[in-house]
């Protein structure tokens, strides 16, 4: 058993539950699906759909994110991508993968947006010495480069929000977020369910 395998397991173990763990186009994919109503598989297939998008169309950024990125986790989050940086991991939340409304090209981006914040990370601004609202114009400008790169049938909507993004000011573009009142809401939420 290697490194990553044990890791795996580690991560199953503190979770409570099992992983579902897949090797995915150069990445190691975590799947941690707490939704009885959502199936692995799906979410699954919609990372690879978007995945290839980026290959296709931007293969230096995606050779760019299997340096930056150690691996993709997909969870519940009250976000629809986010960047870890003491683990190195790029989180594309589970219902976000799984909404069928939503093209792969926008989940695509997501990816490149987190994957930017990778970059800047590792060439060493900390979050102590970064200018948030500055860092998400970078990664925003990434989205919109990205965009403009696909077919325009499915790169509009990704042009489209990453151009008025970078039209906001810094509170706008880097919002102060509290992140346990988000969980609580979205925990709510789906004790609805």
């Amino acid at each position: 058993m290697g490194l990553g395998d044990r890791i795996q397991l580690l991560l199953a173990r503190l979770a409570g539950r099992p992983l579902n763990v897949r090797q995915m186009r150069g990445f190691s994919v975590v799947v941690d699906n707490t939704r009885p109503d959502i199936r692995t598989e799906d979410v699954l297939e919609r990372l690879d759909e978007s995945l290839a998008l980026v290959e296709q169309y931007q293969p230096w950024r995606l050779a760019h994110l299997r340096r930056d990125l150690k691996h993709i986790r997909v969870m519940r989050f009250p976000t629809r991508g986010a960047y870890f940086p003491e683990h190195r991991a790029c989180l594309v939340e589970l219902t976000f993968l799984n909404r069928r409304d939503i093209g792969p090209a926008t989940v695509a981006s997501t990816i490149v947006h987190e994957g930017m914040h990778a970059r800047v990370h590792r060439m060493g601004v900390s979050s102590e010495n970064r200018d948030r609202a500055h860092e998400e114009r970078i990664c925003r400008r990434a989205e919109l480069e990205f965009g403009q790169a696909l077919p325009a049938d499915i790169g509009a909507p990704v042009v489209e929000r990453a151009w008025a993004s970078l039209q906001l000011d810094d509170q706008g573009v880097a919002p102060d977020i509290d992140w346990a009142e988000a969980m609580r809401r979205q925990n709510d939420i789906d004790g609805m369910g």
